[in-house]
């Protein structure tokens, strides 16, 4: 999860400087077809049918499109906000997974991690400041993207019993296709850099997301959700060296909140195991 985590930052450093000079199908029609040729490899299917055999078939397909969506909500975020910032908001998602984990995998959650929950609430309104003249609007597209990304990791949850190899095909196949038939209405060639940089995304985010797959299902979600705040650290990180950079006082003090409110649920989680 962790290893994940710098991925997925990395990741996000490179998207947001596509961002600036490419629209989002095309981006992400270059990113999901490297994708597709990694999930073969990582498959290497003998029939196309035998690796796309799902147990839930209708569930890895709502789950793909949701991650097409969850992403291409992220490159909109990242033209308008900071790295750190917009991933400040986002750390809200592992609270929001620890909810829906009740209704949808059955999991139970106690007062003191409802209570965690709000108090996560409380550190995303820190950040994002409504009413105080400071309210950016920009700051609802990464929360809709958290919002994805929390249904997002439930259904990842949810079809953990396929393999890795048929979750990484359903998500690259589905991206690829949907993004190839809307890339041709936005594309604009890029040159040697953009090349470059497209193919590292494609690259960098299919390892990242592989490697997130692997990791739900050798744990439960909740189990993990604390090791999702190390990419807050990764996206300062990046944030300042490639793009300069720094997220003001409140949104390191909403951050905090809302790491320790999560941090704090999984403890309560271990506890009540034992």
């Amino acid at each position: 999860m962790n290893l994940a985590m710098f991925l997925l930052a990395g990741m996000d450093s490179i998207t947001k400087t596509l961002a600036t000079e490419y629209a989002v199908p095309q981006i992400l029609s270059v990113r999901f077809l490297i994708f597709c040729v990694f999930a073969l490899a990582i498959a290497r299917p003998k029939s196309l049918r035998a690796a796309f055999s799902s147990k839930h078939p209708y569930l890895q397909i709502a789950r793909s499109l949701i991650i097409v969506v969850e992403v291409g909500v992220f490159i909109v975020a990242f033209r308008y906000l900071p790295l750190a910032d917009a991933h400040a908001i986002s750390g809200i998602a592992p609270l929001l997974v620890t909810a829906l984990a009740v209704p949808f995998l059955g999991e139970k959650v106690g007062l003191r991690r409802w209570s965690a929950i709000a108090i996560g609430f409380i550190g995303l309104l820190v950040i994002v400041r409504p009413g105080l003249g400071v309210f950016n609007p920009a700051a609802l597209i990464p929360l809709a993207g958290a919002c994805l990304w929390a249904v997002y990791q439930i259904l990842v949850r949810k079809v953990s019993d396929d393999s890795a190899a048929t979750s990484l095909l359903y998500m690259a196949f589905i991206g690829a296709i949907v993004m190839t038939c809307l890339a041709p209405f936005f594309w604009r060639a890029p040159d040697a850099t953009g090349w470059l940089l497209l193919f590292a995304l494609g690259v960098v985010g299919s390892l990242g997301h592989y490697i997130l797959i692997k990791a739900f299902q050798f744990a439960p979600v909740s189990t993990l959700q604390p090791f999702h705040y190390i990419v807050l650290l990764w996206a300062t990180v990046f944030g300042y060296t490639v793009f300069g950079d720094l997220p003001d006082m409140w949104t390191i003090l909403g951050a905090a909140i809302i790491a320790g409110s999560g941090l704090y649920a999984f403890y309560r989680e271990q506890r009540a195991k034992h």
